[in-house]
C-alpha cells in the first residue's frame, strides 16, 4: 500500500509577501470565500504527518497520499476556474511556470543528493536499479515504472528504492499537464451551450465516476496498477476540482452546517485512516474515507464558519508544518530507505524518530533557503519563459545526472586488491565441517570476491517457473532436466523455494541417468494451502488452479519419484499438506520432501558488498533464519504419514546456530531468500544419497 507526498502544490492564492498572522482576521461574512484559506494550510501539515508516520512506521495511519491529491486538486481547481471566469481561458505559461519553480528545484536537488548518498553507503548492486528509477523520478514516469514491475510499497525484503515516493509526485505534474488544457476546454463549450459551468460538473463527474470505477476493479485484479497507475488516482484530484467548482454556493451555506461539515470531514479523516491497514487492499474503496473527509474540510471552509475545524486546523504550528511539507516530503523517504546502509546497522524505533526530525530539518533549510527565494522571484512567473526555462533546465540535469549514474559511474564495490583477478575455485558445500568451518570466517576470501559481483544474477539455471498471473501449468522444454533421455524420471514440485534446486537436479540427473521434471510457480506451494498473495492483495487463486493441473499432469508422467518442498509459510494446515501428500501417493511415485531453506532476512550480495572484512554481519542466526518452526513440524508430520523420505536441508546451510552466507568461498544467496544456483549445484552430492533411495525403493 502507501502513502504519499502531501505537498506538491502550494496554495496559488496566497498573497506574495502574505504573514501568517494576516489569515487568521476573520473575513467578511458577506464575503465568505477568502483568497488563503489557513485550513487547508492546517490540513496541509496534518496530511504530511500523516505520511511521515506512516513510512517510518512510527504510526499505522494511512491516507495522507489521498487527503493530498485532493487538496491538490482543490487547490489547483480554484485557480484555473478563477483564470477562466475572469479572463475566459488560462495562461499555460504562467501556470506552468509557478508548477515548474514550485516543484522543479526541490525535486532536483533531492534527486541529486540521494544518487551520491547512495553511491557512497548503499550496496553497488542496487545502484543501477535506484539510478533508474531516479531517472524516471525526474521525468515523472517513475508511477508507471512502479506498476509495471509490481512494486510492493511495505515490501520488508529490502527492494524498496529511495525514489519511489516520487510516485505521487509524478502523478500529480501529469494532472498538471493536462488539467488546465481539459478545464478550459470543457469550459468553453459549456458557455456556448449552456451559458453555464453545467458542463464543467458533468465532465468531472464523469471523470471521478469512471476512475473510481477503474480503481476499484483494478485494485482487484492488478493491484500495483490500481496503486501506482494515473487512471485510477486522478479521481481524487477531480474531487478537489469539484468542491473548487461548487465553491461560491457552498459559501452561502449555514454556518453552523459549514462548521459541522468541517469537523465531520476532519474526524472522518482520522477514523478511516487509522482503519486502513496494510493488508488493506488498496486504493479500492479503503480510499474513500480520506478523501471524503477531506472534500468536507473543503467544503465547509468555503463558508468561512466561526467554529469549524479551521479553529484547530489554524495554528502556528501547523503553519509552520505546512509550509516545509514540500520538502518533509521529499527528504524523508530516501533518508528512511538508506539509513540502515548509513548508520550500518538495522534501523531501530528511534531510529525512525531521527529519520523523521532529520528530514524535517532538511526540509525547513530547504524551504527558508530555496523555496521562499524562489517564490519572491516574481519575474519567473510574471515572465513565463523564464520560469519553465528554469524548471526544465534543473528538470534536465537530474535526468542526465542519474542517466550518467547509470551509464558511467563506477560502482563503488569495495574489494580487495587483486580480488578481480584471483584464480581459485569456489568449491561451496563438501559436507558439514565446511558449514561448520564457514561460521568462523571473518574476511571474504579474493576467490569470494572475485564472483561477489556475479552473484546478484547467479539464480538456477535449470528448470522452469510459472509466474503468478499463470493458471495452468503446461509442460515446457526447459521443464525437462537432468538426463533428458533417461528411462526413470523425478518430478520436482513447489514454488521457487523448488526451483532454487534446479542446478542442483540437472548435475544429479546426469549422473544418475535420470529425468527431472520442474513444476515451479511463484508463491504457490503444492500443499494445499488457502494463500494470500502479497502481490495481488488477495486470495491467490491462481496457485489452487494451477495447482490441480500439476498433479494432473503427475498422473500422466508417471514418475518414479516425486520431490516436494516450498517456502513454509503461516497458511499451513494438517488438512491442507493431508489432502496434497494423499493425493500424490496415489501417483504410485515414491515421495521425497525437503525440508525448506532458511532465510537469511536481508539480501546477501548487498550486505557482503558493504562488509568485505566482516562476514559475519551478513550471517543470521539459525534461529532466525529458520521461519515458522512449529509449521515445518506440521508439514513434515503431513508427509511422513503418506511414507515420504524426508531429507532435512538445515546441515548445508547451517552450524553451531548460525546459518553462514559464504561456504566455502561460495555465495549462499542471490537475495534475500534463494540459493544460488552455484551453491545449489555444489548440494547434488547432500542430494544423492536420499534420491538414490527413492529411486531403488
Amino acid at each position: 500500500m502507501t502513502t504519499h507526498q502531501a505537498t506538491a502544490t502550494s496554495d496559488p492564492t496566497r498573497p506574495p509577501g502574505h504573514r501568517p498572522e494576516q489569515h487568521r482576521r476573520r473575513a467578511p461574512q458577506e464575503n465568505r470565500l477568502r483568497k488563503y484559506r489557513p485550513d487547508l494550510q492546517g490540513l496541509r501539515a496534518v496530511a504530511i504527518t500523516m505520511v511521515v508516520l506512516v513510512h517510518t512506521g512510527i504510526l499505522g495511519i494511512h491516507g495522507g497520499v489521498d487527503v493530498s491529491f485532493t487538496l491538490s486538486g482543490f487547490l489547483i481547481g480554484s485557480q484555473l476556474l478563477a483564470e477562466i471566469d475572469k479572463t475566459g481561458k488560462v495562461s499555460l505559461g504562467k501556470f506552468w511556470a509557478r508548477r515548474f519553480r514550485r516543484l522543479a528545484p526541490g525535486a532536483a536537488l533531492t534527486i541529486v543528493v540521494t544518487a551520491v548518498v547512495a553511491w557512497i553507503y548503499a550496496s553497488p548492486f542496487r545502484f543501477r536499479g535506484y539510478m533508474q528509477d531516479g531517472f524516471a523520478a525526474s521525468l515523472s514516469f517513475i508511477n508507471w515504472r512502479q506498476a509495471e514491475n509490481g512494486t510492493d510499497y511495505f515490501a520488508a525484503d529490502g527492494s524498496q528504492s529511495p525514489y519511489q515516493h516520487f510516485w505521487s509526485l509524478s502523478i500529480e505534474e501529469q494532472f498538471y499537464l493536462l488539467a488546465p488544457i481539459a478545464l478550459v476546454v470543457v469550459a468553453w463549450l459549456s458557455r456556448a451551450i449552456f451559458r453555464n459551468r453545467f458542463l464543467v460538473g458533468l465532465f468531472l463527474a464523469a471523470v471521478i465516476s469512471g476512475s473510481l470505477y477503474l480503481s476499484v476493479t483494478t485494485t482487484q485484479t492488478n493491484q500495483p496498477l490500481a496503486y501506482f497507475g494515473t487512471p485510477t488516482r486522478v479521481w481524487e484530484l477531480a474531487v478537489g476540482v469539484f468542491v473548487a467548482l461548487n465553491a461560491r454556493f457552498l459559501s452561502r451555506m449555514y454556518q453552523g452546517l459549514a462548521a459541522v461539515l468541517s469537523w465531520v470531514g476532519l474526524g472522518t479523516i482520522l477514523v478511516t485512516a487509522s482503519l486502513i491497514t496494510e493488508q488493506t487492499p488498496l486504493p479500492g474503496y479503503a480510499v474513500g474515507g480520506p478523501v471524503l473527509g477531506a472534500a468536507l474540510i473543503m467544503a465547509g471552509g468555503c463558508a468561512n464558519p466561526r467554529f469549524g475545524a479551521e479553529r484547530l486546523l489554524d495554528n502556528p504550528l501547523f503553519n509552520f508544518v505546512g509550509n516545509a511539507s514540500y520538502g518533509w516530503y521529499l527528504w524523508h523517504w530516501p533518508l528512511l530507505i538508506l539509513w540502515s546502509d548509513i548508520v550500518g546497522h538495522e534501523i531501530t524505533y528511534s531510529d525512525r524518530f531521527r529519520v523523521a526530525s532529520g528530514s524535517f530539518v532538511l526540509a525547513v533549510a530547504g524551504h527558508y533557503l530555496i523555496e521562499r527565494r524562489l517564490k519572491a522571484n516574481v519575474r519567473l512567473v510574471q515572465i513565463p519563459w523564464r520560469g519553465i526555462l528554469t524548471g526544465l533546465t534543473l528538470t534536465a540535469t537530474a535526468a542526465v545526472a542519474m542517466f550518467l549514474a547509470i551509464r558511467v559511474v563506477p560502482l563503488n564495490l569495495d574489494t580487495a586488491a587483486g580480488a578481480s583477478a584471483a584464480k581459485g575455485s569456489s568449491v561451496g558445500y563438501a559436507d558439514e565441517k565446511s558449514v561448520k568451518q564457514a561460521v568462523l570466517q571473518k574476511e571474504l576470501s579474493a576467490t569470494a570476491q572475485s564472483i561477489l559481483p556475479g552473484a546478484p544474477k547467479d539464480m538456477t539455471h535449470y528448470g522452469c517457473i510459472d509466474n503468478t498471473d499463470v493458471k495452468k501449468f503446461v509442460m515446457r522444454d526447459n521443464c525437462v532436466i537432468g538426463d533428458k533421455q533417461g528411462k526413470r524420471s523425478i518430478v520436482v514440485i513447489g514454488d521457487s523455494h523448488a526451483w532454487q534446486w534446479g542446478d542442483a537436479f540437472e548435475s544429479l540427473g546426469k549422473s544418475l541417468h535420470v529425468k527431472v521434471v520442474t513444476m515451479a510457480k511463484g508463491g504457490c506451494s503444492p500443499e494445499v494451502y488457502a494463500i494470500k498473495n502479497p502481490e495481488l492483495n488477495r486470495e491467490y487463486s491462481e496457485c489452487d488452479s494451477w495447482r490441480q493441473s500439476a498433479f494432473k499432469s503427475i498422473d500422466g508422467l508417471k514418475p518414479d519419484v516425486i520431490v516436494v518442498t516450498s517456502r513454509i509459510r503461516q497458511e499451513v494446515t494438517e488438512k491442507g499438506a493431508e489432502q496434497a501428500f494423499k493425493v500424490l501417493e496415489a501417483s504410485g511415485a515414491k515421495l521425497v520432501y525437503i525440508t525448506d531453506t532458511p532465510q537469511p532476512g536481508r539480501n546477501v550480495p548487498d550486505c557482503l558488498a558493504t562488509h568485505i572484512h566482516d562476514v559475519s554481519a551478513c550471517n543470521p542466526a539459525e534461529d532466525k533464519a529458520v521461519e515458522f518452526p512449529d509449521f515445518r513440524a506440521i508439514e513434515q508430520k503431513g508427509a511422513e504419514r503418506h511414507g515420504a523420505e524426508v531429507l532435512d536441508s538445515l546441515p548445508a546451510f547451517c552450524a553451531d546456530n548460525v546459518c553462514p552466507t559464504v561456504i566455502a568461498d561460495q555465495i549462499v544467496y542471490f537475495d534475500n531468500s534463494h540459493m544460488t544456483g552455484a551453491y545449489a549445484k555444489s548440494l547434488a552430492p547432500f542430494l544423492k544419497p536420499t534420491i538414490q533411495k527413492a529411486l531403488a525403493d
